[in-house]
């Protein structure tokens, strides 16, 4: 069974990924698992440019078809901060409780209807001959007053769905996996990697 490379080092993003490309016939493996310690600087100006950097970059390195994403929230009254600087947000070694709080702070006097968000993620399917396809995916939300929730990682416990009544980080992982950006961004990256072929064709 071929590899799949995720380039990630992140194990809540792996497991996830595990869970939504289930079912294709690749052996899902990450850097560490790869003991890849090469690591790309993420220099783009967007999530979609991030994204090719990392999957045609590892797919190169290492010689597998690689999947990479970039991804992170955007909130309205920020002006789309955090955006592709939401893993950074607080700092380089801030935790997630860190990116939340600092997050939280700068909308302490925002009121809740205008508290509006939304999560995005680019995924890139890359060949190691150097062919990439993007995809992307998206979820609307409000950021909450306060942080709820212990399933997921980093902004979940305070991205709000109003139609669910929850936040990311209330909701099961299966109804997760079906409505956030990353699940509608996988789906069509399932899609792209089930066209693969042993002539290495994207």
């Amino acid at each position: 069974m071929p590899k799949l490379l995720l380039a990630t080092t992140n194990q809540g993003k792996a497991n996830e990924y595990r869970f939504l490309l289930s079912g294709l016939p690749f052996d899902i493996v990450t850097v560490i698992d790869e003991n890849i310690e090469y690591n790309v600087e993420e220099n783009g100006t967007s999530f979609e440019d991030n994204a090719r950097i990392k999957a045609t970059e590892y797919a190169g390195t290492s010689g597998l078809i690689t999947l990479a994403d970039d991804s992170g929230l955007e909130v309205d009254a920020l002006g789309g901060e955090p955006g592709i600087y939401s893993a950074r947000y607080a700092g380089e070694d801030a935790s997630d409780s860190d990116r939340i709080k600092y997050l939280l702070d700068k909308l302490r006097e925002v009121p809740w209807e205008k508290r509006t968000a939304r999560f995005k993620c680019a995924i890139a399917v890359a060949l190691p001959e150097g062919q990439v396809e993007i995809c992307t995916g998206e979820c609307n939300g409000i950021i909450a007053l306060g942080a709820k929730g212990d399933r997921g990682f980093g902004y979940d416990p305070v991205f709000y769905i109003p139609e669910l009544d929850n936040t990311m980080a209330e909701l099961p992982l299966e109804v997760k996996n079906k409505i956030s950006h990353r699940a509608v961004a996988a789906q069509k990256a399932y899609r792209i990697l089930e066209r693969f072929t042993g002539k290495n064709e994207l």
